[in-house]
């Protein structure tokens, strides 16, 4: 009987499942997974882009200007008055020197607005700048 039970006791501890390799194996997964990432940023409207035959693809590292209809500037989420745009891109240029402006115009935007906002952006000594547009 003595010998029954601890071959019983020695089944039930070799049964159990050891969790830890594989939280560790998810652990890393996460982190990976987090430094790989890369972040999109956006103005923070969404517009009504034209359309035009020789748009491009540029990289995502860019500082993003966004126009409304109704005459609103946003960039980084944040409605910013026309005079405060040169400044903020002067900042955001500061934090990631190697990106360009784009200038996320709506279609209705009015274009005194677009060239207030292309004047602020070259005064901050952007000349990298480009509107978006949407391939026909």
């Amino acid at each position: 009987m003595r010998r029954r039970r601890s071959i019983d006791a020695d089944e039930s501890e070799e049964s159990e499942i050891n969790m830890t390799p594989m939280l560790d194996i998810v652990f890393i997964m996460l982190i990976f997974f987090i430094v790989t990432t890369s972040f999109v940023k956006e103005s923070g409207i969404t517009v009504d882009q034209p359309t035009a035959a020789t748009t491009e693809q540029r990289e995502s590292n860019n500082i993003l200007i966004g126009l409304n209809p109704a005459g609103e500037v946003w960039i980084d989420r944040r409605a910013v008055d026309v005079r405060a745009v040169r400044a903020t891109v002067e900042r955001l240029k500061a934090e990631t020197p190697d990106a360009a402006v784009i200038i996320q115009a709506d279609e209705q935007a009015p274009s005194g607005l677009l060239v207030r906002v292309m004047d602020q952006v070259r005064l901050a000594g952007i000349d990298d700048m480009a509107i978006a547009a949407k391939p026909e």
